[in-house]
């Protein structure tokens, strides 16, 4: 019976600490991402805003949205680089000829509120 307060204690600890563990090796990786930013990098910002860095500074990061849109960003808010191209692959049949709409699904299209 002595030994069952210890035990419980330590049940409960150890999954703590590696949680804790865990969650400061992501925030070193976020951290060496953040730092390692460099000009021409396309990312993804907490907020979900896709962007790439046209210039960078000690604390913040320029991020062009849109053509010749740029705004200013915490480094912080980047949550990931993303790769230089992200293709989607295309099945042959996509590729090999243009789809026509029917003038009756056009006014549908148009016309639905």
């Amino acid at each position: 019976m002595d030994f069952l307060f210890p035990l419980l204690i330590l049940a409960l600890l150890v999954p703590m600490f590696f949680g804790i563990r865990k969650q400061k090796r992501e925030a070193e990786k976020v951290s060496t991402m953040q730092e390692a930013l460099k000009v021409g990098d396309a990312v993804v910002t907490t907020s979900g805003l896709y962007g790439t860095v046209v210039d960078l500074d000690e604390d913040t990061v320029d991020l062009e949205i849109a053509e010749e849109v740029v705004t200013t960003w915490l480094r912080q808010a980047i949550r990931e680089v993303r790769a230089d191209e992200q293709t989607v692959e295309e099945t042959p049949e996509a590729t090999d000829a243009p789809v026509e709409e029917v003038v009756e699904q056009t006014e549908t299209r148009l016309t639905k509120d």
